[in-house]
């Protein structure tokens, strides 16, 4: 009885001093108590961006919380998410040069339209001969975006049709299911140092993925080089031949110091990474909800034949057209934006509304709870995409709507993924017609990973529309 007493003493005057040092150290709320070894842990369930939307509503938008010994500061405000991004660094903005004015620009992105449409249409022919046979939407999602990303990085397909020798195929899948497998982990340690030695193997396994990762892109690279070197100075100068490796290393030429093999990695991975699970699950939410919204997909269907008809399939020229497509896709983003807690690291210490923040203060910035906020956004738990019809663009002001970021700080690749997107949607909903198993509706649960998807994968049954059938033949 006497050490239980001890121990209950003991955590009061834990929780008691955290509160005290917090109040002196202006520090931001913090949820009460704070507990030894696990801090804040004791209050979360999953899906984690709801859970923490909670605290944010119950304590304030701008939240200290301790994942374990670590201190976090969690931002649920559109006012706040602004203060909080690092400033802009040499390295950071020649990096974000390279993307915007060399390897996503609009023109590069308008010349690699071929390879989207050739991914698109190998995408319908594989599902005309699977009709009413079951597919999973995220495997077939993440294939496609996968195969476009991969062309056009390096010239390269891994999945489907003609893909490359079968080796390097089952190299590149296997390091893929590697890479989700071990991003959707959380490791303990981070939060719990006293348990280090709990996370050895997953800290090794980490370390073996970035080499065999490493090891592929240098492939690629170096391929790539060696084919710069056979051909001819007057092919390699059409800008229509050159995929992004080949450009960063006309780059390499000029800047060799600059664009080094690990600059080029990087850059690499940076735009598989961030343009696959991100795109494919975008998808996978938007089909699911018009599916549980047939009113919803029965206008889209409409606006698509009076904007294209049944004679020719959708083109990416079309989507400019296609407004109410475009706000389906915005309200997708909105309700589940596919980052929905986006991480940072504090470099330095700083003030956020008032409140000091402590040097390497890991930030959370709540995406989900910011676009969900019902003091912004009218219903956000209900699907109206009509929503975006009545505000146009006004929402990404301030930001209360901004699954690419805003700003200089926008993800470079907000032009590609909408294209993309816009795209395979538009010729999904032309030209098929689709079920779910059982005509039951589609589970729209929750699991944070990499990226907020669908705990429950989405399952369907397409089967060609009449009316598409002759335009169809013709892929």
């Amino acid at each position: 009885m006497l050490i239980f007493l001890y121990f209950l003493l003991f955590l009061a005057i834990h929780a008691f001093s955290y509160r005290f040092l917090d109040k002196i150290k202006n520090h931001p709320p913090s949820p009460f108590p704070v507990l030894p070894i696990i801090g804040h842990f004791y209050l979360f369930k999953k899906p984690l961006h709801r859970t923490l939307s909670k605290l944010s509503d119950r304590f304030g938008p701008v939240l200290l919380l301790r994942f374990g010994s670590r201190p976090v500061l969690l931002i649920s405000s559109p006012s706040a998410a602004d203060l909080v991004w690092a400033p802009y660094g040499d390295h950071w903005r020649n990096l974000r040069r390279i993307s915007t004015l060399e390897i996503l620009t609009s023109s590069r992105v308008q010349m690699m339209s071929h390879i989207r449409t050739d991914e698109i249409r190998s995408l319908m022919r594989r599902l005309v001969r699977s009709r009413n046979q079951t597919v999973e939407l995220k495997s077939l999602f993440f294939e496609l975006v996968l195969n476009v990303m991969m062309r056009m990085i390096a010239g390269k397909r891994y999945y489907g049709e003609n893909v490359e020798p079968v080796e390097d195929t089952k190299r590149f899948q296997e390091m893929v299911r590697d890479t989700l497998r071990l991003g959707g982990t959380t490791n303990i340690s981070d939060f719990l140092p006293v348990l280090r030695f709990v996370s050895r193997g997953y800290e090794k396994s980490l370390i073996e993925l970035q080499e065999k990762r490493d090891r592929f892109m240098q492939r690629l690279i170096e391929e790539n080089r060696e084919r710069a070197s056979s051909e001819s100075s007057t092919s390699l100068s059409e800008e229509n031949n050159k995929n992004m490796i080949q450009v960063l290393l006309f780059l390499q030429e000029n800047e060799p110091d600059y664009y080094t093999d690990e600059i080029i990695r990087g850059m690499m991975l940076a735009l598989f990474s961030a343009g696959t699970d991100t795109s494919s699950g975008l998808m996978e939410w938007a089909m699911s909800l018009m599916l549980n919204h047939p009113e919803v997909l029965k206008k889209a269907q409409d606006e698509l034949e009076y904007c294209v008809g049944h004679d020719c399939l959708v083109d990416e020229s079309d989507l400019p057209k296609l407004s109410y497509l475009h706000c389906i896709i915005k309200e997708t983003m909105r309700m589940y934006p596919v980052g929905a807690l986006i991480p940072h690291q504090s470099s330095e210490e700083y003030t956020v509304s008032g409140f000091r923040i402590p040097r390497d203060t890991m930030l959370l910035v709540n995406l989900w709870a910011i676009q969900n906020d019902p003091k912004v956004w009218d219903g956000p738990a209900k699907f109206k995409p009509k929503r975006f019809k009545e505000l146009g663009d006004g929402m990404r002001d301030g930001f209360k709507l901004m699954p690419f970021g805003v700003g200089r700080r926008g993800c470079p690749g907000e032009n590609l993924a909408m294209r993309m997107v816009g795209l395979t949607m538009a010729s999904l909903i032309q030209c098929f017609e689709r079920e779910t198993i059982l005509n039951e509706k589609i589970d729209m649960t929750e699991q944070l990973g990499l990226s907020l998807s669908k705990a429950f994968p989405s399952k369907l049954q397409y089967q060609p529309c009449p009316t598409m059938l002759n335009a169809l033949s013709q892929i």
